[in-house]
């Protein structure tokens, strides 16, 4: 038998398995969004990357026109994907921007920096942009100045600039834009052409021109600019709406794979109690199994007893009754006779109930017609109907059903007895007969006798249980018996405006 120790045992085991498998799966959703936002800093180094070949290719003196950049940049903004694109200078200030990047100041001399919000991300210095000559001097690729000018054709100090034509600004018109998709390094899907046009002839890594300070500009000119103009740090935004997305799709299976092993883990501690329940249900009905037996012996052997008793008792009875009748003996000694004779037949009435209550039911089911049978029974106790002056009478319909004739006739013999035990002299009992369904019949037998109160019902069918004084409380007892040996159903119920009601239902119809 399972103790509570134990019980308490297997719980504990299911919970902490269903707490591995939930820590299992929130483990599991960090490793998920880790890796989401891994791919999202991927995608932001690829589009870096490309960024910063298209600026070194597209230099010329050090210099990019700010107006071409941002015009080129503003082409990879895309909605819910790449937010804002910004180039920062060594003070933190914005010298080119696209999209809405916000409040970027004090940001770009952080390398390398992620800022995760709500919606959004914040990266800082992707790629190497080669232009912190403060702290690089000797760096091989020159620093990148944006100017709203083309340092490319600037003429020498002192010269005035030609007028621009209208051909001359065409020229200076923005690029095509940049592709939706692209790969790093991979330039030839770029809107700039990637060549090594700016390379010097002689050989790799060095520049056609003189990158440096322009002829025309003095140092502290061109550092003043290289301060103010030059590029230092390089800052993306992306929207974090497919990390979320991601995640939040993650967090439902998570919860559903939790749920439903938290499901599993109720369903596996109720088939355990079940499962306890049962083996200690089958324990307690091998038990009682046990105990049934032994009471089936005694039973037996108190049969057997009362059996056993009924011969002395007989020949008790038949010597009383003898000097009754001798007229040889006193008046006082054939009055205490006939008490004995009385009591004798009282005693042995009593033992006859007990051993026909005691006795297995085994039902031979026939087909009997259900009036015959009630007229047999009426015929039985004409006596004691005659001798109480009780009006009987049997309605209803003709009926054939299947019960076992001795058994039901003692049913019928036994209600019929009740009744004429509970009504008053001139009293009337009915037994009425009908259909109640289909295949089903139902027996009544009332009486306008003082009734059965309530409280007391229930308890009329129990051995021994009498509210009369001549009986012996095991009548009704043995008529629940036989009804449920047959599978019927009896109950006692008032019989308006007074007596009682015993009526018999379930009983099935014999078919044609």
């Amino acid at each position: 038998m399972e103790t509570p120790r134990h019980r308490r045992l297997i719980y504990a085991l299911l919970g902490a398995a269903w707490a591995l498998v939930v820590g299992w799966q929130v483990a599991e959703h960090f490793r998920v969004e880790r890796a989401a936002r891994a791919e999202l800093i991927n995608r932001a180094k690829d589009i870096s990357t490309t960024v910063g070949i298209v600026l070194r290719s597209q230099r010329r003196f050090g210099v990019i026109s700010k107006e071409r950049l941002e015009s080129a940049l503003t082409e990879l903004v895309r909605p819910a994907q790449l937010s804002a694109v910004a180039l920062l200078n060594a003070a933190g200030e914005v010298v080119a921007s696209a999209g809405t990047p916000g409040d970027l100041q004090a940001r770009g001399t952080v390398r390398p920096a992620e800022l995760w919000e709500h919606d959004s991300v914040t990266l800082m210095n992707l790629v190497d942009l080669g232009t912190s000559i403060a702290h690089e001097p000797e760096r091989t690729n020159p620093p990148i100045i944006l100017s709203m000018e083309s340092f490319t054709n600037r003429p020498p100090p002192g010269a005035q600039s030609p007028p621009e034509t209208e051909a001359a600004s065409e020229k200076r018109l923005p690029p095509p834009p940049f592709p939706p998709e692209f790969r790093p390094g991979d330039t030839n899907g770029s809107p700039f052409p990637a060549t090594n046009r700016f390379r010097s002839r002689g050989g790799e890594g060095r520049p056609r021109f003189g990158f440096g300070r322009p002829p025309w500009m003095s140092e502290a000119e061109y550092k003043a600019m290289l301060e103010k103009k030059g590029v230092h740090s390089f800052v993306i935004v992306l929207s974090a709406q497919s990390v979320r997305a991601a995640t939040q799709r993650d967090i439902w299976l998570r919860a559903m794979i939790a749920g439903l092993a938290g499901l599993s883990v109720l369903g596996l501690g109720f088939a355990w109690r079940n499962l306890a329940q049962t083996a200690d249900l089958q324990i307690r009905l091998v038990r009682a199994s046990e105990l049934n037996s032994h009471l089936k012996q005694m039973n037996l052997a108190a049969a057997g007893l009362a059996h056993e008793t009924r011969n002395p008792l007989n020949l008790i009875r038949g010597l009383a009754q003898m000097i009754s009748k001798t007229t040889e003996a006193p008046a006082a000694t054939r009055q205490k006779a006939g008490e004995i004779v009385n009591e004798a037949d009282r005693v042995a009435a009593q033992l006859n109930e007990f051993i026909n209550y005691s006795r297995p039911r085994e039902v031979r089911r026939a087909t009997l017609q259900l009036n015959a049978v009630t007229a047999e029974v009426v015929r039985a106790l004409t006596h004691d109907l005659e001798e109480k002056q009780i009006r009987l009478h049997v309605t209803g319909d003709p009926l054939a059903i299947e019960a076992d004739e001795q058994l039901l006739r003692q049913v019928l013999f036994n209600l019929v007895l009740n009744a004429i035990q509970a009504v008053t002299a001139n009293g009337a009992i009915e037994i009425h007969i009908e259909k109640s369904g289909a295949l089903e019949a139902r027996l009544e037998v009332r009486d306008n006798g003082p009734g059965v109160p309530a409280e007391n019902r229930a308890e009329i069918f129990k051995p021994y249980f009498t509210t009369t004084q001549q009986g012996t409380g095991l009548g009704l007892a043995v008529v629940q018996q036989i009804v449920l040996a047959h599978g019927w159903e009896i109950e006692c119920r008032a019989n308006a405006p007074q007596g009682a009601i015993f009526r018999l239902t379930h009983l099935k119809l014999a078919l044609a």
